[in-house]
């Protein structure tokens, strides 16, 4: 028999789940409790922990650059996130390990159209790897792209691309071979340099930063997860985390191929279920849904925040407000929640007050709601000023 889980229901859950209506003790528990914060808009990790524990941004600073309990990596869909660093071994095998080959092979086949490598692009660019990694190792501590380029001038190399689009130029391949280093776990993105929006980072070895054993394996300890294993391991925590929900906004967050999704599955305990009249898939063990109202619960989410990133089908807590929340790639911007669904953007001016504008009628009780966690939030924020990244139509306006 196929339960029926309405709206209400994975609204309720969301809340839950995501540590809206409860706060997390902690920062690593409330990025746990997401799998992952997205990382793309610096901003946004900050942003993100603190509505699920009220924390301070320097705590985000201790659990990343101190305590070292949280990392920074490509994963899901090449996009950089912040993670557990006990997940990183499953994120690396379910996910990042196909990314690397992917920026590898597109990286060689570039040095071949350049001339670069002397007919054999790809071991030259597996000796500049690992001349850099040597490089780091011994300097004993982080460094720069520009630092390293220093030490391994091959860096510097230059390619072209694209010389006949407005787009196109020509660039040294530092940050693509950094980035191709990080992706394999032979690098992690460490210390922060500049202010908390900065996206610029030293790079370490990964063997010097990842100090926590995590599963009993590192990236580079020769000793990885399988791929399959993986896969099955990260689904089950979608599953507990963002089900129940359909298989194709699974295949869609992991950045998984349609056998990829179908095999983690089969190898988990699920059960089907039916979300308002669309097939879905949950955890067989967990079929408990809250029957009560959702939770009368506001919260202000950064752009790119986990929560409605983490499914594609989104009409269920986003209802019609798609055009003026999210750009044109599909990046959404700063959300205001109320019981469980979008209802409305924010930004913050240059002054740094928060400006709201609620998209439908949430009533007298959610609008003071909503008006005091945007109060709190720019108390929160006092002399530091948010512009997202990826700019949407409703944060520009708001912005001016």
């Amino acid at each position: 028999m196929t339960i029926t889980v309405s709206v209400a229901q994975r609204r309720a859950r969301l809340v839950e789940r995501h540590r809206l209506a409860v706060p997390a003790d902690s920062v690593v528990d409330a990025v746990d409790a997401m799998i992952a914060l997205h990382g793309t808009d610096p901003t946004a990790v900050y942003l993100s922990a603190r509505a699920r524990t009220g924390c301070a941004a320097d705590q985000v600073d201790e659990a990343v650059y101190a305590e070292r309990s949280l990392v920074r990596m490509l994963g899901m869909r090449r996009t950089m996130f912040v993670v557990p660093t006990t997940l990183v071994p499953v994120v690396q095998a379910a996910c990042t390990d196909d990314v690397a080959k992917r920026l590898r092979r597109q990286l060689e086949k570039d040095l071949a159209a350049g001339g670069v490598g002397d007919g054999d692009p790809a071991g030259w660019l597996r000796d500049v790897g690992s001349a850099v990694v040597r490089a780091l190792l011994a300097r004993g501590g982080g460094a720069s792209g520009a630092q390293l380029s220093e030490v391994e001038p091959r860096l510097r190399t230059q390619l072209s691309y694209a010389l006949e689009k407005s787009y196109g130029g020509t660039a040294n391949i530092t940050s693509r071979v950094l980035v191709l280093l990080g992706a394999e776990g032979h690098l992690v993105r460490g210390h922060r340099r500049g202010g908390w929006s900065s996206g610029q980072f030293e790079w370490f070895p990964a063997s010097a930063w990842l100090r926590a054993e995590a599963d009993g394996a590192r990236p580079d300890s020769g000793a990885a997860l399988d791929a399959g294993p993986a896969r099955v391991e990260l689904a089950r925590r979608w599953l507990r985390s963002f089900g129940p929900g359909p298989v194709s906004d699974l295949q869609w967050w992991g950045g998984w191929t349609g056998g990829q999704t179908k095999a983690a599955l089969a190898a988990l305990p699920t059960a089907e279920v039916d979300l308002d009249g669309q097939p879905g898939v949950a955890l067989a063990d967990d079929l408990e849904f809250p029957s009560a109202e959702v939770a009368p619960v506001a919260t202000l989410l950064p752009a790119l925040d986990p929560t409605p990133m983490g499914w594609q089908a989104r009409d269920w807590f986003l209802g019609e407000h798609r055009a003026a929340l999210f750009d044109r790639t599909g990046n959404i911007g700063p959300t205001v929640w109320w019981q469980g669904r979008v209802v409305g953007g924010w930004a913050q001016r240059s002054s740094g007050e928060i400006i709201l504008r609620l998209l439908e009628d949430i009533g007298a009780d959610g609008a003071a709601a909503v008006s005091g966690e945007a109060a709190r939030l720019e108390s929160w924020l006092g002399a530091n000023r948010v512009t997202p990244r990826f700019r949407t139509p409703l944060e520009r306006e708001l912005s001016e």
